[in-house]
């Protein structure tokens, strides 16, 4: 199948974005609280899908949230500890790129937890996502599926364009060697994890854009009816004459040489 051309692409995705912005006046109005957990292999588009979502809706409600390595502190906290203070108030809208899961993947596979934290997580993990869901929280989980081949083209990519290098780490390199251990790891994860009250979605994303779609429509299909009466606001004229903006133009600052 050839890959989606983003003319389509982008003909496809606006009227979606519509809909997420319904979506977002929908969460305001009554004050749902929306959590989108997004996992998947290195180079799977996590933040493309993320970035599809938020582009048109306010930040101010709509946040994403990308954890950093835990601190020393962090690390001796419960391990959920540090992710809850992220979770949403009354009509926000809050996207993990990468969450929780880390200590399923990452962690498992690369040996940064031990054996007995990993088969805590997966304990713990369905009596965490019962509580939040319990209070009210609508949760969804995506992972987005790569095959090792479109994985490794997408490593080449980032190596060779100066751009996107910041995208590719020691850790991913290591990663590279480890397709299998990540599946297994993956596998172990959806067979503990994935429950009646949170249950995980997978979508393929071989050729990005399609994932995209295909992700925004299911989350979109999955909300309540989010229609919600919308009072245009118009746009009165304004009385009296147009000002020019006033200013004063800046004289470069000389350096100064040292004394």
């Amino acid at each position: 199948m050839k890959p989606l051309k983003r003319k389509d692409y982008e003909a496809r995705l606006k009227p979606l974005q519509l809909e997420l912005a319904a979506m977002a006046r929908w969460a305001s109005h009554c004050g749902a609280r929306i959590v989108v957990v997004m996992e998947g292999r290195d180079t799977a588009g996590k933040g493309g899908a993320i970035g599809a979502i938020t582009e048109h809706l306010n930040p101010r409600q709509c946040r994403v949230v990308a954890l950093p390595k835990p601190s020393e502190r962090e690390a001796t906290q419960w391990y959920f500890q540090r992710y809850i203070s992220h979770l949403p108030a009354a009509g926000e809208i809050v996207l993990f790129d990468r969450s929780w899961y880390n200590r399923a993947g990452v962690e498992k596979v690369m040996g940064y937890c031990t054996d007995e934290q990993y088969e805590r997580f997966l304990q713990q993990a369905p009596v965490f996502e019962r509580g939040i869901t319990d209070d009210g929280i609508l949760l969804f989980k995506y992972w987005l599926c790569v095959d090792q081949a479109q994985q490794e083209e997408r490593f080449a990519e980032r190596a060779e364009e100066p751009l996107k290098s910041w995208k590719l780490s020691p850790i991913d390199l290591k990663a590279r060697e480890k397709y299998a251990d990540y599946t297994a790891a993956r596998e172990a994860m959806l067979k503990a994890t994935h429950t009646t009250h949170a249950p995980w979605t997978l979508v393929d994303f071989n050729d990005q854009r399609v994932g995209r779609l295909t992700l925004l429509r299911d989350l979109l299909d999955r909300l309540p009816d989010t229609r919600v009466p919308v009072e245009p606001l118009g746009l009165p004229p304004l009385k009296g004459k147009l000002h020019k903006e006033r200013y004063s133009v800046l004289k470069p600052i000389k350096p100064q040489r040292g004394g």
